[in-house]
Order: C-alpha cells, then structure tokens, then sequence
C-alpha cells in the first residue's frame, strides 16, 4: 500500500504535511478543506506537476495562492520527445529498433543530458556523430536536441531575475524552432509549454521548485521498502509522519 499524493512544506521545516490516497480533486480540495482558514490565507505559491486536477483544485481551494510548475517536469517531458523523435526515425529509416552500431542509439544516453553541463570532448563528438547520421535520421534528431537545448536555455533563466525581454526572446525562439522542425512530438511540447506559461513563468521569476516534497517522496518509498510494505494504512501514515518531519521535531538537532 502506497499514498499517491503528499503535502509538504517547501519552504519551511514542517516536513510533511500530510496525505491523501488517490490522484483526484476530491482527495486534494478534501484535505486543504480541513485546513484553517488562516492557514490557507498564508500560502503563497504551491509547487506541482503539470496536472490539470491538481491545478483546477488549488484555483479552487487557494485562490491567492501562485501556481509554480517545478522546472523537473517540464526538463523530462522535453527529453521525452528527444527519445521518441529518435525512436520514430530510427524505425522508420532502418526498419528496426536502434542497436549497437547506430551512433543516434549510442548516444541515446547523452541526448537528455544538457549542452551547458557538458565537457567540450562530450559535446563535439556527439554532433559530430548525429551529423554523419543518414540525413533522415540526422536532420529530426539534430532538430530535436536543438529544440530542446532552446527550453533548457530558457529555465536556465530561473533566479537570475532577467528582464521581461530576455525571457520573450527566449520562449520565441523556442516556439520557433518547434515549429520549424516540423516534428509531432515537439508541436505537442510547444502547446504543453503554451498551456502551462504563467506556471513556468512563475518558475522563472521565483525560482521554486519542488525539491523538497521529491525528498520527501523518496523517504517514504525507503521507509515502505525497510518495512516489507504496509497492509494497514494507518501504520504507513503514522511511520512516514515520523520519519518526515524529525528535522521540526528537533530530532536532527544536535543541541
């Protein structure tokens, strides 16, 4: 037994707020309605996936409250359409699944990675091979990583408090590249960026990120695995209420 939906403190020392099974509107307007009214007042920014329940559940039960987009989700959903354009092209020009031999397959795992965070003797060889690919192959794949180098480009922005001009060049030339390469998958990615804009926006100019609640998500998961699992649901809240919020209760506290 597992809780799907975890509330925490991303800004504070609270921990783990608490949880809700499911992933529904209820069970997120359900448990903040338990919450105070002062309580609910003070929150000022919430950070999520990019989930239509959720986001249709805070408008409704936090209404002052900003929407934040954690920039993980929007970096994994650009690296998806990468690994899918490869694959599409890939099967469409040899016929088959990439494999040893196919330098777009041997460089699958470099793909995703970012173009700032790699070392010149990384970064050269990894054109060099996706340039010598067949030209069907090559001209998606490059356009791809492009596209998504363009998106990087753009979070990377985030608490650097640029102006308001830097970010439209930015996005523009996002939007542009998507639509010059032509590609299903990153027409798709362009209009999840579009639809979900003023939370990335708020990204960018806050710079919060969820963190803390994938910590928080991580410690649960070790506490459930150390226990075999859990069969009543109350033991599972209770044993990763105690492992979660130790730092507010003073137990890391040395003093």
């Amino acid at each position: 037994m597992e809780f799907d939906r975890g509330f925490v403190d991303i800004s504070g020392g609270q921990g783990l707020l608490g949880q809700v099974e499911g992933r529904t509107s209820a069970a997120v307007t359900g448990w903040r309605g338990q919450r105070g009214q002062a309580w609910r007042d003070g929150v000022a920014f919430v950070a999520i996936d990019m989930c239509t329940i959720f986001k249709s559940a805070i408008r409704t039960v936090l209404p002052q409250a900003r929407l934040v987009v954690d920039h993980f989700h929007v970096v994994q959903s650009a690296n998806q359409a990468v690994t899918e354009v490869r694959c599409r092209v890939t099967v469409q020009v040899r016929g088959r699944r990439g494999r040893k031999g196919n330098r777009e397959w041997e460089r699958r795992n470099r793909l995703p990675r970012s173009a700032a965070r790699m070392h010149g003797s990384q970064l050269d060889p990894m054109v060099d091979d996706l340039m010598a690919l067949p030209r069907r192959i090559a001209v998606p794949v490059l356009a791809a990583w492009n596209a998504k180098e363009d998106l990087l480009d753009l979070l990377s922005l985030a608490r650097t408090y640029p102006a308001r001009t830097v970010v439209a060049g930015r996005l523009f030339r996002f939007y542009n590249r998507c639509a010059a390469s032509g590609l299903p998958e990153f027409e798709r990615l362009a209009s999840t960026i579009e639809t979900w804009w003023p939370e990335i926006l708020a990204f960018i100019q806050t710079g919060i990120a969820n963190a803390r609640s994938e910590g928080t998500n991580h410690v649960i998961r070790t506490v459930a695995r150390d226990a075999y699992g859990f069969r009543n649901a109350e033991n599972q809240r209770l044993r990763t209420r105690c492992a979660t919020t130790r730092r507010s209760r003073g137990c890391l506290n040395p003093a």
